[in-house]
């Protein structure tokens, strides 16, 4: 796909071209056809593909300090590139001191080229820049081929500088797929180079 610019005083066409995720091309050019194969769908359409990714950020101690979730929403938009939106609490629990309406974690939803990027990324810079890291537990599938998993900290991320953060935060990952089945979800996430744990 190309974009083109026109340059209006010179009269002449610029055509810049858009970068197809590394990631993307790869799943269009291999994973596609030995999914297809695999599985024997009777359309092509029916090929399982990624949907979606959840990047999820629970700050439950921002119920105390609100200045903390600013530091989620720091961390989150310079790992994902976009900005997260602000989870508030729903309703009032006075046993955790939360009152309805307060900041209580940050989730960011990625699509299209962003989110083949940021899987990109993540697969093969972040994840393994985990200490003593085994591999992917392939047990948290949701029964519809959707995969969540957890990371403990936000330094694993090469774009976050170690020198500024104020303190570790954990996050859920969610990726969501158009597979119908965990077996058709592992397939694909497999094919895409997520490190699951050999049984």
């Amino acid at each position: 796909m190309a974009a083109t610019d026109t340059d209006q005083a010179g009269g002449a066409t610029a055509v810049a071209e858009r970068t197809v995720p590394r990631l993307k091309q790869r799943y269009q050019s291999e994973i596609h056809a030995a999914m297809l194969e695999e599985f024997k769908y009777p359309n092509i359409m029916q090929v399982p593909t990624l949907t979606k990714i959840v990047v999820n950020m629970g700050v439950g101690e921002a119920a105390r300090d609100a200045k903390l979730i600013d530091g989620a929403v720091k961390d989150l938009t310079v790992i994902t590139g976009q900005k997260p939106v602000v989870a508030r609490a729903r309703k009032s629990i006075a046993q955790f001191k939360l009152r309805e309406g307060m900041p209580i974690g940050a989730h960011v939803t990625l699509r299209g080229d962003r989110m083949w990027e940021f899987c990109d990324r993540l697969l093969s810079i972040a994840l393994p820049r985990i200490r003593d890291f085994r591999g992917l537990s392939d047990r948290q599938f949701d029964g519809r081929g959707n995969y969540t998993f957890g990371l403990t900290e936000q330094l694993m991320f090469h774009e976050i500088n170690p020198d500024q953060v104020d303190r570790q935060r954990g996050m859920d990952v969610t990726v969501v797929t158009s597979a119908t089945t965990d077996a058709e979800g592992r397939a694909l996430l497999r094919r895409l180079g997520f490190p699951f744990k050999e049984n």
